[in-house]
Order: structure tokens, then sequence, then C-alpha cells
């Protein structure tokens, strides 16, 4: 229960970061379309799953050993 709880807390932070350099790319790179947002969106959403879960698997072998 802990590591689902802790996994929610980062998948929020991580996925709001990906998403933010996502959307940022894209309108720095000229394209002001919704559906290239959505796409950068929907892309720092699923990047977000991985990074989210080793971040965490990181976190919590850290704060076992201690």
């Amino acid at each position: 229960m802990r590591f689902f709880i802790i996994i929610l807390a980062i998948h929020a932070l991580v996925m709001t970061v990906l998403m933010g350099v996502g959307i940022t790319g894209v309108l720095a790179a000229g394209m002001v379309g919704a559906r290239p947002i959505l796409i950068a969106a929907a892309a720092g959403f699923v990047l977000a799953l991985p990074v989210t879960w080793i971040v965490t698997r990181q976190i919590l072998a850290k704060t076992a050993k201690g």
C-alpha cells in the first residue's frame, strides 16, 4: 500500500514536469496547434510511468537500508 501511495505522489510530480517540458518544446518549435500540444502532453504522461517506477524503487531501496 505504501508503494502505491508513493507512486501516485511521485507520478504527479514527474508527469507535470515531463508534460511541461514537452509542451514548452513544442511551442518553442513554433507548433502552436492543439494536436502537437496534446501529443506532447500525452507523451509526457506515458514517459512519466517508467520514470516514476524507477525513481520510486530507488527511493524505497535507499530508505530501507537506512
